[in-house]
């Protein structure tokens, strides 16, 4: 039997456009293990991913939005009870943001050829009640904890819409905890031919707040197979699986692959138990050690090929980089602000071209260290996604 291990958050996985809802059942940050047949694998992960307990919230006034934040270049539509704020600047790029998920699920810009190109990758699938489950696009995956508990900025609202058609448009969403004392600022901006996630964390408690998570966007790409991510050698990295967030997209199969690190911790754990009848603290300090050596390592190309299946985390990747994928004849600069650490992760190429899992994802991340903000203190971090091929 072989374990599988995943990282959760405390988020709903999807957002369904027929009753949107509130997740109130908590998810620990903490890796937590799966022990399941390849055939079991995909039932328990939806699972360990659906919401228990929850409750739904007024619909969003899609008029008085319009109203009160009009300006050219900003449309608003309803779609049940969600809202999708539309930014379109006049040299062609566009974004699209759901209310109150916060999710990106739209990021067009002009191309060399004279048309546009969609940079991220999302997925409509049907959920409770026939309702529409979308996943994948740039979200906020995050952990806020202090000693009074712990807070995941999950229900966004409009603040503030600013800008022109001509240059730039600002879209500012708002999210605080139930006391009124943590707050989280997302500030979209799109510009021409680059979109700007900027995130604000104002800690106005009493103790300090421990920051844990990640960016995470889902770039689409004809395929893994002619994907690669340039300006990352001598990067080191850690071995880590995917992050389970709210609206990730990982394909069922990914956690059925030889997973040598994980067999090699049991074996020496079963070894130990099972031959030397020994199990000392100690002991399993030492293999954890040694395990943890083992998932360590530094990128060897300058151009990583993404065709195989991978989860890492860079602890020293540059500032910039880029994802050149060659079916579509693109390419994308991801910027990093902030965050010290990146998150990448490849479904690997045993998929169906330009379908479900032709992707990857890039995440500005806070994931193996924290980060840590004292009373009365902000924090900012954010990412650039740039489009060269104009």
């Amino acid at each position: 039997m072989m374990s599988i291990i995943y990282t959760s958050f405390p988020f709903p996985t999807s957002i369904s456009l027929s009753t949107i809802k509130l997740v109130t059942k908590d998810i620990s940050l903490r890796p937590y293990i799966l022990l399941a047949r390849r055939q079991k694998f995909s039932r328990k992960r939806d699972l360990a991913l659906q919401t228990v307990a929850s409750f739904s919230f007024p619909p969003i006034d899609v008029d008085c939005l319009a109203s009160e934040f009009c300006i050219d270049g900003v449309t608003f539509s309803g779609i049940s009870d969600s809202c999708v704020i539309r930014m379109a600047l006049e040299n062609g790029s566009m974004a699209n943001v759901m209310l109150p998920s916060g999710l990106i699920t739209s990021f067009k810009v002009p191309m060399w050829h004279g048309g546009t190109m969609e940079l991220l990758h999302t997925t409509v699938s049907e959920g409770e009640n026939s309702g529409a489950v979308i996943r994948g696009g740039i979200s906020l995956a995050f952990n806020c904890q202090n000693d009074r508990g712990s807070w995941s900025p999950n229900i966004w609202a409009l603040h503030q819409v600013k800008g022109t058609p001509q240059e730039s448009i600002q879209v500012e969403l708002i999210s605080r905890n139930s006391e009124g004392n943590v707050e989280v600022r997302h500030v979209i901006n799109l510009q021409q031919n680059v979109l700007i996630s900027e995130i604000l964390v104002s800690n106005a408690s009493a103790s300090a707040l421990r920051l844990m998570g990640s960016l995470i966007s889902h770039l689409t790409v004809s395929t893994p197979e002619a994907t690669y991510a340039v300006g990352l050698e001598g990067s080191d990295f850690f071995r880590r699986p995917p992050v389970l967030a709210n609206f990730s997209i990982i394909p069922p199969d990914f956690g059925n692959r030889n997973d040598q690190v994980s067999e090699k911790l049991w074996g020496h754990i079963a070894l130990n138990k099972l031959i030397l009848r020994q199990n000392t603290d100690d002991d399993l300090k030492s293999t954890r050690r040694n395990i943890e050596e083992e998932r360590k390592g530094e990128e060897k190309d300058n151009q990583k090929h993404l065709t195989d299946k991978m989860s890492r985390i860079y602890t020293s990747a540059p500032r910039n980089f880029t994802v050149i994928d060659r079916g579509r004849r693109n390419s994308v600069v991801i910027r990093r602000d902030g965050f010290n650490e990146l998150y990448m992760f490849s479904p690997g190429s045993r998929h169906k071209w330009y379908g479900k899992y032709s992707y990857i994802c890039v995440g500005q991340a806070a994931l193996l260290q924290p980060i840590s903000l004292n009373s009365q203190s902000e924090w900012r971090g954010g990412q650039h996604l740039h489009n060269p091929n104009f």
